[in-house]
């Protein structure tokens, strides 16, 4: 009978491979954030955040490297979003912004019965504090 091996238990731990993905451009060792992928078939460069595994066909790239990213004569690049970056603000969303503050700053116009005459208006509401309103409950 032929000794059967468990486990290695003398394994040397390396600290030469990183728990954290690197770019997978030759002499570049910055953490890996996008990962792209070769659509051969559309002659297409797909570039989106990173994959959740490493995959063999595709590759790793760091900020700078897939900020920089070309594609071969003929081919295109498609650039995902990547759902976790903070989207930038459009011209529409900070107006919507700048007129909800001005709304929220303009003076109450109140009844002729006062802030009694604004509850009576709507019978959930309980109470009001500037711009923010307190309502009744559902059950009660």
């Amino acid at each position: 009978m032929g000794s059967r091996r468990g486990p290695l238990k003398s394994a040397v731990p390396s600290n030469i491979v990183s728990p954290v993905r690197r770019c997978s451009r030759t002499a570049c060792g910055r953490p890996a954030v996008a990962t792209l992928t070769y659509v051969y078939a559309d002659s297409t460069a797909v570039l989106g955040p990173l994959a959740t595994y490493a995959e063999p066909h595709c590759y790793d790239l760091c900020a700078e490297h897939s900020e920089r990213l070309t594609a071969p004569r003929g081919w295109e690049v498609v650039r995902l979003l990547d759902g976790s970056a903070p989207a930038q603000p459009s011209g529409d969303d900070l107006e919507a912004l700048a007129n909800a503050v001005r709304e929220a700053a303009r003076p109450q116009e109140r009844a002729a019965g006062g802030a009694a005459g604004a509850r009576r208006a709507d019978p959930m509401e309980v109470a009001r504090r500037g711009h923010l309103r307190v309502l009744r409950s559902p059950d009660n």
